[in-house]
């Protein structure tokens, strides 16, 4: 798992070792507010294992993806609603 990954979070360009789960790149890039909720507070991962919903973000087009459940893959766009 020593392969580094390339991805785009917020637009901006991280690698990442193979194996890494989206959520834990968007904590790498600096971002901390994963999503807002319907009242406007910051949200981010709370139990880390799909339960929550709280780490749910935009992988490649795709919104409310699970981000602690997803792998890393090469050329990822990841958006958060920081």
């Amino acid at each position: 798992m020593s392969d580094q990954i390339e991805l785009r979070v917020n637009g901006k360009s991280i690698r990442v070792a193979g194996g890494t789960v989206v959520a834990a790149a968007i904590a790498l890039a600096g971002v901390s507010c994963f999503r807002k909720s319907v009242l406007g507070e910051a949200r981010g991962p709370l139990c880390g294992m799909g339960i929550c919903m709280e780490c749910r973000v935009t992988i490649n087009a795709q919104p409310h993806c699970r981000s602690c459940q997803v792998l890393c893959e090469e050329g990822m766009e990841v958006r958060t609603d920081e």
